[in-house]
């Protein structure tokens, strides 16, 4: 049984996804720009299931006008329309149809001139939502802080930083220090970036991203009984530095994703919350593994250990190859 799940791990980290970062969920925006006309906004990934046959589902009495405007993006395609409505949006749904076989969920932000922002959430399960004619007051910082929880467990490079850090420290208040530093440097970043204080260009801070995993690989791979290597002295400070050039990965995802103008502070805050959530299951479900091993499965301790480190050090240097030279 405890072979079997660390086998599983093991193979679920050399089939990781190429692409790193999966947490790119598509984004549907509906503004109203007079009593009549509205904008809707399309975001549509290119991975994550989405298809050219997913299309959005307007409210009861709305209709496009006019052409539709296409322009691609990074891992997207934009698609942007007019809408007219004859008839009060609020009660009405809003989503996808030809969602079913998707992978990934979509936000769905309505912003009305009357009323505040929405921001809905679909899934494969559930690919319609409801226009509030009142939302909840926790609606959007709900949305915004399981999207958080997703964007650490699903964003693989994220996932397997931790994961590493997990690997490499010996003791739970070394873990702990080494965590609390990540948290609170990608917590600075975010914020400072989020809110247009600090700013690097996205697809670099990937490819460093990519390193820092492979940098702990090695680590945990030369990690030897007596001599400590550099992030085993100074743990907290290697995930502090690298814990800045996280945050602003996932301050790119959360641009991706947009955010509320009235809720800024609110969502910032949520998903940065959801964020270390995700974490700590992580930080929690590594750990509990390792005591399993050691507990029932001492003899093969050191091979899967091994196996795991080299599992995770090809996939960073994959990742790295592909963000720097694709």
């Amino acid at each position: 049984m405890i072979r079997g799940l660390f086998l599983l791990f093991i193979a679920l980290v050399a089939i990781a996804p190429a692409y790193a970062d999966e947490m790119r969920p598509g984004y549907l925006e509906f503004s109203q720009n007079n009593a009549t006309d509205w904008r809707l906004v399309w975001k549509a990934p290119l991975r994550g299931g989405v298809t050219p046959d997913t299309r959005p589902v307007l409210p009861d009495g709305c209709a496009l006008t006019g052409a539709t405007e296409r322009q691609r993006a990074a891992a997207a395609v934009i698609l942007t329309s007019a809408v007219r409505c004859k008839l009060d949006v609020a009660g009405q749904g809003i989503g996808l149809s030809g969602f079913g076989a998707s992978q990934t969920d979509v936000l769905v932000r309505v912003s009305p001139l009357d009323r505040p922002v929405q921001v809905l959430r679909l899934t494969p399960k559930e690919p319609m939502a409801v226009i509030a004619a009142k939302p909840e007051q926790w609606q959007v910082a709900w949305t915004y802080f399981v999207t958080g929880i997703e964007h650490i467990l699903f964003g693989y490079d994220h996932l397997l930083f931790v994961v590493s850090l997990v690997l490499l420290l010996s003791g739970a208040w070394t873990i702990a220090k080494a965590v609390t530093a990540f948290t609170v440097a990608h917590s600075i970043t975010l914020i400072g970036t989020t809110m247009g204080l600090l700013g690097l260009p996205q697809r670099p801070v990937e490819a460093v991203i990519a390193l820092s995993i492979l940098f702990l690989a090695v680590e945990i791979a030369k990690k030897r009984e007596g001599v400590p290597r550099l992030s085993e002295r100074i743990p907290w400070v290697v995930a502090f530095g690298f814990g800045l050039l996280h945050g602003f990965g996932f301050a790119g995802a959360l641009q991706e994703i947009g955010l509320p103008e009235s809720d800024v502070p609110t969502a910032l805050l949520t998903f940065n919350l959801g964020v270390e959530v995700g974490q700590l299951a992580i930080v929690l479900a590594a750990l509990g593994l390792l005591y399993l091993l050691r507990r029932f499965a001492k003899a093969i301790e050191m091979p899967v250990l091994k196996l795991a480190t080299y599992a995770i050090g090809i996939t960073a240097s994959f990742w790295f190859v592909e963000r720097t030279f694709a």
